[in-house]
């Protein structure tokens, strides 16, 4: 691909990830953290489960296959959005952004233990160099905020859902799987709502516009456009730049909601990018 089309679509697709944690947070006031993360995913997957439907890309013709895209949403949409949503109400965009986006160092961990895969020992430096950036952004804390276990689990969540989709995403059409992963999420996250908390949403002119840009442009447009880098160019080197999603969460939750930037907090970042950075540096491990 032409450098001069990856690069800003590249930055678009991730800032799109980063910046949600602040609009998130931006949103909160206006709604029950569950239910706003049901009300975005049950807006854009049935748009995208629309337009499958309209483009008749081949859906799933047997109950197991259903079973699996449902057990892909219930880890990657319920599980990992459910957890930020949460996370959110006690602690920063900055740090919830930061401990999400551990995941790809917790896919090397996974994986080796269920998968027996092996990985080169530049991508177990990673995993150190995060785990090390973890322990110094939380090592700050003067208190414990449930949003740091909520954050964690997020990104234990988004490695399960990525094993799960390396694993069963090759019998589904890219696009119909998205679609209904988020739909099915997001179902989860309204009974999530209604069991688990005391909903509410205000509607007004603001809660309207957060609803939309996180169901428009942080899902359909952030997916699409991920997807596409991820099929028009190398996997490997595309995922590398999975980096600048904290960065931009950290950056956006700065600007947008005057979080401080501690020196704790950008130097456990800069060693979880690095991390994430040596992780994907090569997406072919050693068999």
């Amino acid at each position: 691909m032409n450098i001069f089309k990856f690069v800003p679509l590249l930055l678009l697709t991730t800032f799109l990830m980063g910046s949600s944690f602040a609009v998130v947070k931006i949103g909160l006031p206006y709604s029950s953290p569950l239910l706003l993360s049901a009300l975005r995913f049950l807006l854009a997957g049935v748009i995208m489960a629309l337009v499958v439907i309209v483009l008749k890309r081949p859906h799933p013709t047997t109950k197991k296959d259903w079973l699996k895209i449902f057990t892909i949403g219930t880890f990657q949409t319920a599980g990992v959005m459910g957890c930020i949503f949460l996370s959110l109400r006690t602690i920063t965009a900055s740090e919830s952004s930061i401990l999400t986006f551990m995941n790809p160092l917790l896919v090397v961990i996974f994986a080796t233990i269920f998968l027996k895969v092996r990985y080169r020992v530049y991508q177990w430096g990673g995993v150190v160099l995060g785990i090390i950036g973890v322990v110094i952004t939380m090592g700050a804390q003067i208190e414990f905020k449930i949003g740091i276990v909520y954050g964690i689990l997020s990104a234990v969540f988004w490695a399960t859902a990525t094993l799960l989709a390396k694993k069963w995403g090759v019998f589904f059409d890219t696009w119909v799987l998205s679609a209904y992963q988020m739909l099915f999420g997001g179902l989860l996250l309204l009974l999530g709502s209604i069991t688990l908390e005391e909903p509410f949403f205000i509607v007004n002119s603001h809660s309207i516009f957060i609803l939309l840009w996180l169901s428009i442009l942080s899902s359909i447009v952030q997916f699409a456009v991920w997807y596409y880098l991820l099929q028009k160019s190398d996997p490997g080197k595309t995922s590398a730049f999975l980096f600048l999603a904290p960065f931009f969460g950290v950056l956006t939750g700065w600007q947008l909601l005057d979080e401080p930037l501690y020196p704790s907090l950008l130097v456990g970042g800069l060693f979880i990018i690095m991390g994430i950075f040596l992780v994907n540096r090569n997406s072919q491990s050693k068999k």
